[in-house]
């Protein structure tokens, strides 16, 4: 008998490992191809449902809906109600389930970061269940009878559809605002409903809005847009002009009518002049806004609370060391002006300016306008309108020459709303996004802490690039120095702002606390207290958004610096925020920690750009 050669099985085993490897191979591969698909189709179907929610979203978010396969949409401005807060969460629980339902560890890198914004974003918003009621759709300044007729107004027309829609939009705003009438009531009931103040400064601002098509800037602005509108006949826009003129005397008019006639009988009912603190479940609803808008990665508000003062007692310090050395700096301090006040030239100065600190994008042109002079009183400052996804082109921005002050502030303002503030943030991380994962459910999601303290944290950029214009240009009233103290006395003013609003909302501070808080920085007058104290009280978390997504952005900066040590530059920090996009800024931390950007991703290259624009 021949030996046994045990060593001829070998080959066998070796081949039958190979199979089971390769089998096991195309399984896994199998399993991420599919997971990478469901999450792709998870959040286009989630991106269509948000933006189809009301016209105006959509209108806002595509200006050609069509190629997203959206062909029919509704028409009007939809409903604000209980049943709508309610239906909400239970498509957030929905969607809630189908995300865990994907393995997180099967997606791509793009994905993965897009999946726990995601989450994160869907778990805040279920902490408002059971706080539905507590929604305030009205105020005096940001509510959105003060917001409606500018988005009215700035609605653009690219096509003769886009007219049509807009009149049915408009047309239905007296539907709308029942809507939101039977709300309030509905809150008033609840015992949430607003105090007496609150409805008198609501009714002012709706009282702008009650003048006849002859005399309404809502007109003027239509026969304005009309003549962007190619192939319309003369006939046709003389059509439109007087279905206009129709919609705004027998629709927009009389819906601020019954938004006056619907509020004025609930004055007498509202039983809470003060913050959110006082009503029963307002601290947990407070908690829930502050994260919601905010993305704090602070864990509460004492956290947060004691950030903010700490940063306080350095900028104070600051302060006080300037102008020590400095004493004649601080008569100063209220007359000064900028270099610039045009704001064309503001803005193409910044614009130069920031790219040497900035990554670069396509040059766009930004339309400025003013704010219409009966609508001063009741509109911000300034703000720029956000532009479509698919038309990058589209920028505007709206000074309000009742509030801003051309001299003392509109440079840093303009960085703020354009350069390398709003208009040039939103631009590159759309362009980016869309360029790099055809994906943009990122865009459906609001975090205002990151937009609004990107805009900050740019803004105090610009106080620096103000002084090269004051060293270039030689003579002016305003020296280097006196911009940093100008810059270190808003850091405080909106500090102080911020740390009233948690007083207010969470610590449950009076109107006479805050007379004695505002008096130990040096405001006394009565009526100044009285102002600051009602717009905080009413808008609770607006300061917020600004100043604790600035410290917040701050903190993300000095852990780039120890990670990146000497590779770190101001270029290579902007990118990956620019990049990484709106986000909750825990999910930040962890991304720069987790997968920092590399050198070769500083750039937006030609090729994204050319990518995004197609």
């Amino acid at each position: 008998m021949a030996p046994a050669r045990p060593q001829a099985s070998a080959p066998l085993a070796k081949e039958s490992a190979a199979q089971e490897s390769t089998q096991s191979y195309e399984q896994y591969e199998k399993k991420t191809i599919d997971a990478q698909a469901s999450f792709d189709q998870l959040t286009n179907d989630l991106f269509l449902d948000e933006v189809d929610n009301s016209l105006i979203t959509l209108h806002y978010t595509l200006a050609n809906p069509a190629a997203y396969g959206i062909t029919d949409y509704d028409k009007t401005l939809g409903t604000v109600s209980l049943e709508d807060s309610k239906q909400a969460l239970n498509d957030a629980k929905s969607l809630k389930v189908q995300l865990n339902d994907i393995d997180s560890r099967l997606l791509r890198e793009d994905q993965l970061l897009t999946y726990n914004i995601l989450s994160s974003y869907l778990n805040t918003m279920l902490d408002s269940e059971g706080l539905e009621l507590y929604d305030q759709p009205l105020s005096s300044s940001l509510g959105i009878q003060a917001q409606l007729p500018i988005l009215l107004s700035e609605y653009v027309f690219y096509s003769k559809q886009d007219v049509e829609d807009y009149l049915s939009l408009l047309s239905s705003i007296d539907t709308y605002y029942d809507s939101i009438i039977a709300f309030e009531k509905e809150k008033t009931d609840a015992g949430l409903g607003l105090c007496d103040t609150v409805i008198d400064r609501i009714l002012n601002s709706c009282n702008a809005y009650l003048l006849d098509a002859d005399h309404s800037f809502m007109a003027e602005t239509f026969a304005e847009r009309l003549e962007q509108v190619e192939g319309l006949t003369k006939q046709e826009k003389e059509d439109f002009i007087a279905r206009n003129h129709t919609a705004i005397d027998e629709h927009f008019v009389p819906a601020y009518q019954r938004l006056i006639d619907g509020l004025t009988p609930l004055k007498g009912t509202g039983t809470n002049d003060k913050g959110l603190y006082y009503f029963p479940q307002g601290k947990k609803y407070y908690q829930y806004l502050v994260n919601a808008y905010t993305g704090t990665s602070y864990q509460d508000i004492p956290a947060l609370k004691k950030a903010m003062s700490d940063q306080m007692m350095d900028d104070l310090t600051a302060m006080d060391e300037l102008l020590t050395e400095n004493p004649t700096l601080a008569k100063k301090l209220y007359s000064y002006s900028f270099a610039l006040t045009d704001p064309n030239q503001i803005l193409e100065d910044l614009r130069k300016q920031c790219a040497k600190d900035f990554p670069a994008i396509e040059d766009y042109t930004c339309s400025i306008k003013n704010v219409p002079a009966a609508l001063e009183a009741t509109l911000s400052p300034a703000f720029y309108l956000t532009v479509p996804i698919d038309r990058p082109q589209d920028n505007s921005i709206y000074i309000n020459n009742g509030s801003t002050n051309t001299a003392r502030n509109l440079y840093s303002t303009l960085a703020h709303e354009g350069y390398p503030g709003h208009l040039y943030q939103t631009v590159y991380s759309q362009l980016y996004e869309n360029s790099r994962t055809k994906n943009p459910v990122r865009s459906a999601l609001f975090y205002g802490g990151f937009v609004e303290g990107w805009a900050y944290y740019v803004e105090n950029i610009s106080y620096g690039y103000a002084s090269d214009v004051l060293l270039a240009n030689g003579a002016s009233n305003i020296t280097p120095l006196l911009v940093d103290i100008a810059c270190l006395e808003r850091n405080l003013q909106v500090n102080l702002y911020c740390l009233l609003d948690l007083s207010i909302h969470y610590y449950g501070a009076t109107r006479q606390d805050i007379y004695r808080s505002l008096a130990a920085f040096g405001i006394s007058d009565k009526d100044t207290a009285d102002t600051i104290y009602d717009y905080i009280r009413t808008e609770p978390t607006t300061y917020l958004k600004y100043y604790l997504g600035y410290l917040e952005i701050l903190s993300l900066q000095d852990k780039a610096k120890e990670l990146w040590g000497q590779d770190y530059t101001p270029l290579r920090f902007h990118t990956f925020l620019l990049q990484a996009g709106p986000s909750d800024f825990s999910n930040l931390e962890k991304r720069l920690t987790e997968t920092p950007i590399t050198r070769s991703t500083i750039a937006y290259t030609q090729t994204e750009k050319k990518l995004a624009m197609r």
